[in-house]
């Protein structure tokens, strides 16, 4: 950890900010501030280019300089953080639905503290400080935030640190989580592994989605349903509690189809109706001989990174729905999600557009989703609404 500066540094803008900040823009790249020599975290004041305050922040490695807290020349001190950790908890007492026990209970720059993220799963809570600059305040944040969840009844608390091999769980109060957890969401219940899976454990900014496509397979008479990349199963749990007849789940990691299958179980749903292949997506619609299916969703990783990814991402998404599409029964359901805040809403839908000219299918958007209430965006932050997903109706022409 970064030994955090006790004094405060003015940085100045050199190009014409004022109002993105002022809208909600919590970032400031390298190249558009004064220089400064300053170690992570460090507290500073922005200023105008006439010299006068806008903003206070701390001080980041990388190209992103500056992350913004606070439009109001006030100390980032220990209550300054604890109010801001208890605005953003009371919030989630609006924004999580009834019967959930796993959500977002701190989104980073959504809840005005870049970088900071916290996930409940039942009684368990995990931190991951995800930029230098925070994590120069490790301890501050961490002695806020204990009182704060044990408040509302969550007392084992783990600091995610690492990525890949490395990744690791510290435990901040109470115990670490047993290698696979039972969650419940609208009811649902979810296997999850909060050592080693992805994110912090769960997608839990699908939630709405996994709404979504139960309540349109309880609106269908008993459909079939393929669910790719469909790691974990938690739109395939949902199609089959809505009623689906049969549900396809394709995922390359073997253990995420392992615990797709407990998840199945779990929620007593007849294992006769759920089939697994661990194999690459691509491979998999190359090979499929059954019929179409009445719901296809097609949910990948993120195919776009970075910046210099993206013309390589749009092109790997057109394919995608190009073979995707043709799984999809005449009148069936297309879900297509894309997790990449470098993917803009409307790149995405052009590629599915795009796709259905090539394999002549009549496009109709049913409904244009993101993350959950729990995942809040602000409204001058464009690069926060990372998700975007659609679901559409497709017809043969």
């Amino acid at each position: 950890m970064t030994p955090r500066p006790a004094s405060t540094q003015a940085v100045r803008l050199k190009k014409n900010l004022e109002r993105a900040i002022a809208h909600g823009h919590p970032w400031l790249f390298r190249e558009a501030l004064t220089p400064l020599q300053a170690p992570a975290g460090t507290v500073v004041d922005v200023l105008d280019r006439r010299g006068r305050f806008i903003a206070k922040g701390l001080w980041d490695t990388g190209p992103i300089a500056v992350r913004i807290f606070s439009l109001v020349n006030r100390p980032l001190d220990a209550a300054f953080f604890a109010t801001r950790i208890d605005e953003a908890l009371g919030l989630r007492e609006v924004a999580v639905p009834p019967h959930t026990d796993a959500s977002r209970l701190i989104h980073g720059e959504g809840d005005r503290l870049p970088g900071l993220v916290v996930d409940r799963y039942g009684p368990y809570a995990i931190v991951i400080l995800d930029n230098d600059a925070i994590d120069a305040h490790r301890d501050t944040i961490v002695d806020a935030l204990l009182p704060a969840l044990a408040r509302r009844n969550i007392p084992h608390v783990a600091l995610r640190q690492g990525r890949g091999p490395t990744r690791q769980l510290l435990p901040l109060a109470g115990e670490l989580p047993p290698r696979i957890l039972m969650v419940s969401e609208r009811g649902m219940t979810l296997a999850v592994n909060l050592h080693d899976g992805q994110k912090t454990g769960l997608f839990l900014d699908h939630r709405e989605a996994r709404f979504a496509i139960r309540a349109l397979c309880a609106a269908l008479p008993a459909p079939r349903v393929l669910n790719l990349y469909g790691y974990t199963g938690g739109f395939s749990v949902a199609a089959g509690l809505g009623g689906a007849s049969e549900v396809v789940t394709v995922d390359l990691a073997k253990p995420a189809l392992d615990l797709a299958e407990k998840t199945w179980r779990a929620n007593g749903l007849d294992p006769r109706h759920h089939r697994v292949h661990a194999e690459r997506v691509d491979a998999f619609l190359t090979r499929a001989t059954d019929a179409p299916f009445d719901i296809v969703i097609a949910d990948p990783p993120s195919f776009a990174p970075n910046e210099s990814s993206v013309t390589a991402a749009l092109k790997a998404y057109r394919a995608l729905h190009a073979a995707a599409l043709l799984r999809v029964r005449d009148g069936g359901y297309y879900l297509a999600a894309s997790c990449s805040s470098h993917i803009h809403r409307d790149a995405f839908e052009g590629t599915v557009r795009d796709a259905a000219h090539e394999k002549k299918r009549s496009i109709q958007v049913l409904q244009r989703m993101g993350a959950g209430m729990d995942h809040p965006v602000p409204l001058g932050f464009a690069q926060g609404d990372y998700l975007t997903t659609l679901l559409c109706r497709i017809h043969r022409r």
